[in-house]
This record gives C-alpha cells, sequence and structure tokens, in this order.
C-alpha cells in the first residue's frame, strides 16, 4: 500500500502538468500543432539519441526495441482492423497509434525511476525506444493513410528523424563513442522538454472537459488494446521466454511490463494534431487513459511486480 501511495505522489505532478497545457490552449491561445513539430521532429530525436548512447549495447540489449517494436505493431494492427468494422469516419487510421504504443517516455520513465532506480531505468529507456520506432514508422504511416497516398505516407514517414538518430546512436555506441561532457546538459534539458510539453499537448488537445470519450466506440477499442491487449501480451512473453527461452533476466520482464501497462502516448496527439486527423478524439481518449493508469498502474504493479 505504501509503495502505491508513493507510486501516485510521483505521478502527480504529470497531471498537473496536463491540467497546465489546458489553460494554455484554453486562455492564452497556445497552438499544440507548433508545439508537436517541435517534438516531432527536435525533442524526440534528441532523446532517442540520449537514450541509446547511454546504454550497455550486447545483441540481446538491442534485440529489446526490436521486440517492443513488433508487439507494438502487432496490436496496432489488429486494433485498426477492428476498428475499420467499427469506424468509416477516418478515427480509425488513429487507432493504431493510441492502442498500440504508449506514453512510455513522458509518463513511464518517472515511475521506472521510481520502481527501478537509476540501474534499472536504462534497460527500461531500451525498452520503450521501440514503441518510439513504432509512432515514427509503422504508427505514422498507418496514421497518415487516413489522409495521403502510400508514396506521400512512405516520404513522411522517410523524413522523420528519429529513425536516423536511433541508427546513428547504435553504430556511434558499439564503436565505443560518447555524447562530449560539454553537451550533457543540453540533452538533460531536452529530456525535460520532452516530459513537460509532451504532457502539456495532451492538454493543449481539451478545448472543454465534456464529451471527452468522443466516439465512445473509438475509446472503448483504444482501451482494450491499450490496457488488455498490451499487458497480456508482455505477461504472455515473459512466461515463455522465463520457460523455454531464457533469454532475459526478470529485470527485462518487469521493464517490459511496465511499457506494457502505461497509458496512451502523447505522441497519439502530436501525430493527430500535425496530420489533422481527429485530434480531440485522440487528446480526449489520451487523457481519459492517463486519468485511468492513476490507478491501474499501482494496481497492475501491486499484482505482477510485488517486489
Amino acid at each position: 500500500m505504501a509503495a502505491a501511495l508513493a507510486l501516485l505522489y510521483k505521478l502527480t505532478p504529470l497531471y498537473i502538468t496536463v491540467v497546465l497545457g489546458w489553460m494554455a490552449g484554453r486562455y492564452l491561445q497556445a497552438s499544440g500543432r507548433h508545439i508537436a513539430g517541435i517534438m516531432l521532429y527536435i525533442v524526440t530525436p534528441s532523446v532517442v539519441f540520449s537514450g541509446v548512447m547511454s546504454a550497455r549495447l550486447s545483441p540481446e540489449v538491442i534485440l529489446l526495441p526490436l521486440v517492443t517494436f513488433t508487439l507494438c505493431t502487432l496490436i496496432g494492427v489488429v486494433t485498426l482492423l477492428v476498428g475499420r468494422r467499427w469506424l468509416d469516419d477516418g478515427r480509425e487510421n488513429i487507432l493504431p497509434l493510441a492502442a498500440g504504443s504508449g506514453n512510455t517516455g513522458y509518463f513511464g520513465i518517472p515511475v521506472a525511476l521510481l520502481l527501478f532506480g537509476e540501474s534499472g531505468v536504462a534497460l527500461y529507456i531500451v525498452c520503450m525506444l521501440g514503441t518510439t520506432l513504432f509512432e515514427n514508422s509503422v504508427g505514422f504511416y498507418l496514421a497518415a493513410r487516413g489522409r495521403y497516398g502510400m508514396s506521400e505516407c512512405l516520404l513522411r514517414m522517410a523524413r522523420l528523424p528519429s529513425l536516423y538518430a536511433f541508427a546513428l546512436a547504435v553504430v556511434l555506441n558499439l564503436s565505443g563513442a560518447s555524447i562530449p561532457v560539454v553537451l550533457t546538459p543540453l540533452f538533460e534539458n531536452l529530456r525535460g522538454a520532452y516530459s513537460v510539453l509532451g504532457m502539456m499537448i495532451v492538454g493543449m488537445g481539451i478545448l472543454n472537459f465534456r464529451g471527452l470519450a468522443g466516439s465512445f466506440r473509438f475509446t472503448g477499442l483504444a482501451f482494450v488494446g491499450k490496457f488488455v491487449a498490451w499487458p497480456a501480451a508482455a505477461l504472455l512473453l515473459w512466461w515463455a521466454d522465463s520457460h523455454f527461452f531464457r533469454v532475459y533476466s526478470i529485470a527485462v520482464y518487469q521493464a517490459l511490463f511496465l511499457v506494457s501497462i502505461v497509458p496512451m502516448a502523447a505522441n497519439t496527439v502530436v501525430i493527430a494534431t500535425l496530420l489533422d486527423t481527429a485530434p480531440r478524439q485522440a487528446a480526449g481518449t489520451t487523457l481519459l487513459s492517463t486519468l485511468f493508469a492513476l490507478a491501474f498502474i499501482p494496481l497492475m504493479v501491486a499484482l505482477v511486480l510485488p517486489g
């Protein structure tokens, strides 16, 4: 119980940041669209680059983002296929991002620090890179398909710098290079901006607090994918690897499980805003999932990660 209360206390600043974002959008007419561009093309690639550069890379660790990416893609595609049977107004194209990805960075890193400490958070960051890669590749492509043709979607996806930041960081890390000390404060500041601006964008997308769910079919499908299918897939992988393959340690299983239970990604709102594809629906559902996670995460942590 004490651990759950400590976790709730740790999450409080994230919710305050969402409220501040709503106030900025409501009373200062702050534009989430401009901030979304900064996040997608400057801040997120910087966080990806610094995260990979600081990790201890081995074949097993390098494989972790691919594992997470694969789970994101499977859940996202299945949710999209189901969503096309229930929705036909373009909102279904945001479902893969809403269900397949998660707020692993803005929301998850503070929780990982609380649960695992500095020593365990590095593994979590490597796992979360898979969700970032999904958001900036398959997730972006499927969302853009609602407005653009295949060639245009692929071109827009190729312009996303996070993919190149990840590849460059892997090459530099394996070659023994490191981030110069003089640049360390810069990347630390960008990591802070990543969390603050990301959560504020969620608040900016909410013009009022009535009708947050928007389409209940969209919200229901997104919640099932994010809070049922994702944790089930992570637990299934945990069970299969621990009983048959024995590739990873329990620390990796725990990190992957935390990736599976965080709320919907704020980058869902970022991409929906940039593409002008149901941004209010994305913001409302993301905010609801963030509120839901206030109780869901401590419960799941108590049940699955009691130690």
